[in-house]
């Protein structure tokens, strides 16, 4: 099975970014460990700090049973990404790393949630592998 992980803007800087909040391991790093930890699942990663990006990346995930998608900060922002979200085949699982409730006000809204088919946020990286283990039951 293959599935998607697709993260958005300023995610390329986990690990020295705001540790306290995002925690101090590389996504790279982590990729690593849940390519070991799940070896028969062949993952597509993809990270862009551009939207424009991001949608197409999302709109191109056909191979794809699944997609994991932190859109980061365009969540609260791009009406375009929700947009795309709705209109492809795949089932998408938004993960945040942060609890985004226990944020900003501003934060605390989301334009992906309503078409996505999960939603786990605040549990760090581990939001991830949750994500994968979802899809991975549903073979």
């Amino acid at each position: 099975m293959q599935l998607s992980i697709i993260n958005g803007p300023n995610l390329n800087l986990l690990g020295t970014r705001e540790p306290e909040i995002y925690g101090k391991e590389s996504f790279e790093s982590f990729l690593e460990n849940l390519k070991v930890q799940f070896p028969e699942i062949l993952f597509d990663y993809f990270q862009s700090n551009e939207e424009g990006a991001l949608i197409s990346k999302l709109q191109n995930s056909g191979n794809s049973a699944g997609i994991i998608l932190n859109a980061a900060a365009y969540t609260h922002t791009s009406i375009a990404i929700a947009d795309t979200v709705a209109a492809i085949q795949q089932p998408v699982i938004e993960v945040h790393i942060s609890n985004i409730f226990s944020r900003e006000a501003f934060r605390q809204h989301s334009y992906i949630s309503a078409n996505a088919k999960g939603v786990i946020c605040g549990l760090g990286l581990q939001g991830y592998i949750l994500a994968v283990q979802y899809f991975v039951g549903k073979q």
